[in-house]
C-alpha cells in the first residue's frame, strides 16, 4: 500500500479554492497526472457520480472509472476507483481556512497486489512528485 500527501497555502478565500479544486473541467489546468477525460464530465462533481479519466504515472497511462464517494462543499472531495491489475486508488481533495487564505491538502492512497516493494515505493516517489507539482500549478492558477 503506498500512501501520499501534499498541502499548499493560498492566498485565497476557501470559497474560491474550493470552486477551482472540485471542479473536474480545470483538473487539465493544474493536476500532472490528468491526460483527459473519457466521455462526459460533469460540471461539478456530486455525491455518487462517476467519470472516466486517464491518468498518467510511471510513465504509464491507465484509465480509471472515478466514483464520489464523497461530496463536502466546500471542504471535501473523496474519488475512488479501480485501475490496471485491479490497483485501488483513493484521493482526497480537501480546503480548509488557514490564516488569510485557505490550505489545499491532496492526500492519495494507492492498494492492491503490485503496490509492494520496489514498485510500491516508486508509486509512492511518482506521486509524491506529482502531487507537489500539481499544487504548485494550483497555486498559480488561484492566486
Amino acid at each position: 500500500m503506498g500512501q501520499i500527501s501534499a498541502s499548499v497555502e493560498l492566498p485565497a478565500a476557501p470559497g474560491k479554492v474550493w470552486a477551482e479544486f472540485s471542479n473536474p473541467n480545470n483538473f487539465e489546468k493544474w493536476l500532472t497526472i490528468h491526460t483527459k477525460w473519457k466521455g462526459d464530465v460533469p460540471a461539478e462533481f456530486s455525491q455518487g457520480s462517476q467519470v472516466s479519466e486517464v491518468v498518467t504515472m510511471l510513465g504509464m497511462a491507465n484509465t480509471i472509472t472515478w466514483t464520489v464517494d464523497t461530496y463536502d462543499a466546500p471542504h471535501r472531495l473523496v474519488i475512488s476507483g479501480t485501475g490496471m491489475a485491479g490497483v485501488k486508488i483513493r484521493f482526497s481533495l480537501s480546503v480548509a481556512a488557514a490564516g488569510a487564505g485557505s490550505a489545499a491538502t491532496i492526500e492519495a492512497e494507492f492498494t492492491g497486489a503490485m503496490i509492494v516493494g520496489a514498485l510500491g515505493k516508486a508509486v509512492e516517489k511518482d506521486g509524491k512528485k506529482n502531487l507537489d507539482e500539481s499544487l504548485e500549478k494550483f497555486k498559480a492558477l488561484v492566486a
